[in-house]
């Protein structure tokens, strides 16, 4: 098997794995609610509880991106019920204000943003796109997205964040369907919004990252640039906010780094170091090895970290918890799922892109995902090992050039 290869079909599975252990304690602020609940540290799959201790999701907007949809000015049609989320907007106007965002979901299965990276990574795949970059790509993609969320019954969660209801607020206004004019909708809004003196703060979100995976992964035998294009210019067309694109390419670029052999670790430094977050990280890591590996004292210093780092969504604090576990647990993908989990807060999207770089690192020193985590992973199976045959039968044949980084070249 070739190596560029297993560190796609890793970093695949990796995220699903990490989406799946947090997604039951997502958006748990309260990390001793982690125990309270599950009776301890989260140390697999588990299923949501029916109440969330500390769940908003009945102030959500239901008409667009955050709160109430009073919030947003003149009143816009519902959403949520209508065009999106069929059968769930009973959960978000519920009068028990502790409705679980993931209520329904089993042990093992994956949040709403994993299957929708989960179906792109298939659209690029079956599509036989050769470079993910160019505008077809995120066309077919687009229109996959929108088939998805608009048809009734075809997943089971009950949270879609903020960018799904603020794309499909303004979506819904002319409606359109082909891969063309979706794509010419996007890059109308996208322009809009880029452009807006008053952007929407609940789209510069760690969300960002899980739908810009497949893009990375699908280039790794491309150049740097040519990779990170293709993540910027999807991101710009579900997250149009100022701030995203410089934040997606700082992740791509560590990302399409590490798939092509480079350390985890010293790419995690050199974002951290980006970030302005570096010396603050080492003052924790140095805490962390007083005590014994995996030890609770140590996991207790990794929740500090990622607490004072950036536990909620906001991309740049959340992206300086995720570098900081990925330096901490370069060489230990289950380790640093779990504790990715066990941090509690936005742990889902922050872990899906945690995922991909440790699982992409395992590959190349044979510490990825337990197989007994992969065999009960409900989407993933049901997803990946059909990607990865398509991409077999694709005739992959790599080279390896010592000047160069490994190449995937598709016949």
């Amino acid at each position: 098997m070739a190596q560029v290869w297993r560190s796609v079909s890793e970093a695949l599975w990796a995220m699903c794995a990490a989406d799946a252990a947090s997604m039951p304690v997502h958006w748990y602020y309260d990390i001793h609610d982690i125990r309270r609940d599950f009776g301890g540290w989260i140390s697999g799959f588990s299923a949501p509880r029916n109440r969330h201790p500390s769940s908003i999701l009945g102030l959500s907007n239901t008409a667009g991106s955050g709160r109430t949809s009073c919030s947003s000015g003149s009143r816009r049609a519902e959403v949520v019920g209508n065009i999106i989320l069929h059968d769930k907007l009973s959960f978000w106007q519920s009068s028990t204000n502790s409705v679980h965002y993931h209520q329904g979901l089993q042990a093992g299965s994956n949040t709403l943003n994993v299957l929708c990276a989960l179906r792109a990574t298939r659209t690029l795949v079956s599509g036989g796109f050769s470079d993910a970059s160019q505008p077809d790509a995120r066309a077919a993609v687009l229109a996959d997205y929108v088939q998805f969320l608009t048809t009734p019954g075809t997943h089971n969660d009950t949270y879609a964040e903020s960018f799904h209801r603020s794309f499909f607020a303004d979506w819904q206004e002319t409606r359109p369907t082909s891969a063309q004019e979706v794509l010419t909708f996007a890059e109308r809004r996208s322009k809009q919004k880029m452009s807006s003196s008053f952007p929407d703060s609940q789209l510069d979100a760690i969300g960002c990252l899980p739908m810009i995976l497949p893009f990375i992964l699908l280039s790794a035998s491309a150049n740097e640039e040519q990779a990170v294009s293709a993540a910027v210019e999807f991101v710009k067309l579900t997250h149009p906010h100022p701030r995203v694109p410089e934040y997606v390419s700082m992740y791509s670029r560590a990302l399409h780094a590490v798939l092509g052999g480079a350390g985890v670790r010293q790419q995690a430094e050199q974002a951290l170091r980006t970030l302005g977050a570096w010396e603050t990280c080492q003052s924790y890591s140095r805490k962390a090895r007083r005590f014994p590996v995996s030890s609770e004292e140590r996991l207790t210093v990794h929740q500090s970290a990622v607490s004072y780092l950036g536990l909620a969504c906001y991309t740049r604090g959340a992206l300086c918890s995720l570098f900081y576990l990925a330096h901490e647990f370069h060489d230990d993908p289950r380790g640093g799922i779990l504790a990715n989990t066990n941090c509690g807060g936005e742990n889902c999207n922050r872990g899906v892109a945690l995922g991909a770089l440790l699982g992409a690192g395992g590959s190349y020193n044979s510490t990825g995902v337990p197989q007994g985590w992969k065999d009960k992973l409900r989407d993933a199976q049901e997803f990946v090992p059909d990607i990865l045959k398509e991409l077999q039968r694709s005739d992959i044949t790599v080279t390896s050039v010592q000047t160069k980084p490994l190449q995937i070249m598709f016949h």
